[in-house]
């Protein structure tokens, strides 16, 4: 699990390796990620954009930018949370992703929080050890 505060925001996430919808021989690799959003703070806010910076094996970048996530716009009153799971492909055993989500309160303001990077492995990965 990987866990960030910003604002009064935390991310927690937690990356899946999906064999089921892998294929390694056709360099074809899914995660699925488990992303947790927590309210912490007196505001309540509403998540509006998202940003991700994806890393894969080889220094492919890809970024991604949208209107809420997983076609939603969440909004979070003090100590609720929000729960979702989305997924990525690479075309790499491994990689890492991180990013932020633009939230708004209520009155209107505007801030970003930031999502922790975190690693993508599978266990097709090859480890040299030093």
């Amino acid at each position: 699990m990987y866990i960030s505060t910003s604002k009064d925001i935390t991310i927690s996430v937690a990356p899946i390796f999906l064999e089921d919808q892998s294929d390694p021989d056709d360099d074809h690799f899914v995660w699925a990620y488990q992303v947790r959003i927590e309210n912490n703070g007196p505001d309540t806010v509403q998540l509006r954009a998202r940003y991700w910076h994806i890393t894969d094996a080889n220094g492919l970048v890809q970024e991604v930018r949208g209107s809420g996530v997983v076609g939603e716009q969440p909004v979070l009153e003090p100590g609720e949370t929000f729960e979702y799971t989305s997924g990525t492909p690479l075309a790499t055993p491994s990689g890492i992703m991180l990013g932020s989500y633009q939230m708004q309160t209520d009155h209107g303001d505007q801030f970003d929080v930031e999502i922790p990077a975190f690693s993508l492995d599978s266990p097709h990965q090859v480890v040299n050890l030093n």
